[in-house]
């Protein structure tokens, strides 16, 4: 990419967007010359447009006015601009590249909804420009890259919140789940299974003409370059009208290039609340072992040898021991939901049901008043979002903040790299590193294509 607009540290220092300014929502003189918000209503823009973006963007309306929309697909570009000048009146402005969103003033925070091997980048370069972020799961692709996020708010004192929205929606069933754990209602945790479903292989896929709207380099980004792949065949339902087979929207999910299969997608969600019942969001297992897995391509030193096949696991029970005794199960069999077992009884969990006799017996044993305010940390906010914008007007870091994003991911990071290498892996939680194995370790981070590198 061109460097006339990169972004470093000290074009971040000298302006005057700096994190301990005033309240986020006092506009600033740029405002003038920029998207005038009503009511001095924080001004957003999105960044990836296709299903949770859009998603995101449309959950939002009610808090914040968007001044611009990014996307390297043109078609989505236009689809989402058209629905978020019908939702909110304005028309926002589109761009393909994410840069021109970073430089204006008037812009006081953004939404990141692309594939998970852009996040990084344009996250760290956000918060440079002086932007608060709201990120989608799983935030990273790898541990370093969480590692160097943390780095960077601590550096730049920006607001970041990442999309674990189980934290403030689900009609508060995680967070009750969570309570019930933390009032001692089924005795010591002894077992927490998280059961996140399995993900399908693919035929062979062959190479394919990049459709005329897809910037096919740009979605590449810092990822290396490689054909364009995809089978005629379409994909229906959620995502749908992309094709089914590809290496590009939607079936990123399933190429360790661009993303962790479930364990990062799903596991994203259930492990953080496994993680954050037990008290574990500022440490880690001990070790992280791979009971059953299937991998969709041979493999070997950790890499997949085949290039035109979905290569993330289909199926997979992986052991992960976790702090005082505890033993974690992530499982693609059963039914998706986390499962906690304690030496006083068990419950079952999910985005539709609570269920189980600790329970059950809520009917005549109530939680103490104010039990889900308090492992919320305050009233529970309308949505992710108003959570979002709580904390940019505060200062403070939002519920699902990078710290506990991060520890509970690197639990799913870890389970992939030790399903690539068919071998248990030692965690140190406090260094932050395997124990005794280099080639473990070198799965830890991965070096951007030349031209994408992130602009420090």
């Amino acid at each position: 990419m061109p460097t006339s607009r990169q972004i470093t540290r000290r074009n971040f220092l000298q302006g005057a967007a700096f994190a301990g300014a005033a309240s986020i929502f006092c506009p600033s003189a740029d405002r003038a010359f920029g998207y005038q918000s009503p009511n001095d209503r924080p001004v957003f823009a999105t960044i990836g447009l296709r299903n949770q973006g859009w998603g995101i963007t449309s959950k939002s309306f009610k808090f914040a006015d968007f001044a611009a929309l990014a996307d390297v697909d043109a078609n989505v570009l236009a689809a989402n601009v058209a629905k978020t000048e019908k939702k909110q009146t304005k028309k926002p402005d589109a761009y393909k590249d994410y840069r021109k969103v970073l430089d204006r003033k008037d812009i006081d925070a953004v939404m990141i909804a692309t594939p998970d091997h852009w996040h990084t980048k344009i996250a760290v370069e956000a918060m440079y420009a002086g932007k608060d972020v709201y990120c989608e799961k799983p935030l990273t692709l790898t541990i370093d890259e969480g590692k160097l996020i943390e780095k960077v708010v601590k550096e730049t004192g920006r607001v970041f919140q990442v999309g674990t929205m189980q934290r403030s929606e689900s009609g508060q069933r995680f967070l009750q789940a969570v309570a019930l754990v933390k009032a001692g209602r089924i005795g010591k945790v002894k077992k927490v299974t998280c059961g996140i479903n399995g993900m399908s292989a693919s035929p062979v896929i062959p190479v394919a003409p990049v459709p005329q709207e897809l910037d096919w380099d740009l979605w590449l980004g810092p990822a290396a370059k490689v054909d364009y792949r995809a089978l005629p065949e379409m994909r229906k339902g959620y995502g749908g009208g992309v094709p089914l087979y590809s290496n590009c929207h939607y079936a990123f999910r399933n190429w360790h290039e661009y993303s962790g299969g479930k364990l990062t997608d799903w596991g994203a969600h259930h492990v953080d609340i496994a993680c954050w019942a037990l008290g574990a969001s500022d440490t880690g297992p001990s070790k992280v072992t791979p009971l059953e897995f299937s991998l969709p391509v041979e493999y070997k030193d950790g890499n997949p040898v085949v290039h035109d096949q979905y290569n993330a696991a289909t199926k997979f029970k992986i052991q992960v021991d976790m702090p005082d005794d505890v033993e974690m199960i992530i499982t693609s069999e059963g039914d998706n939901g986390i499962l906690f077992e304690g030496t006083k009884g068990r419950f079952f969990v999910n985005r539709g049901k609570i269920v189980g006799a600790p329970v059950e017996d809520l009917k005549k044993n109530p939680l103490p008043e104010g039990a889900i305010e308090e492992v919320y940390g305050g009233k529970v906010s309308a949505n992710h979002t108003a959570n979002f914008i709580e904390a940019m007007n505060s200062r403070k870091q939002p519920i699902s903040d990078v710290w506990s994003h991060n520890r509970m991911l690197e639990i799913c990071h870890l389970s992939n790299i030790a399903m690539r290498l068919d071998r248990g892996i030692k965690w140190d939680p406090v260094k932050r590193e395997v124990i005794g194995d280099a080639q473990a370790n070198s799965f830890l981070s991965r070096e951007n294509r030349k031209g994408y590198e992130i602009n420090m």
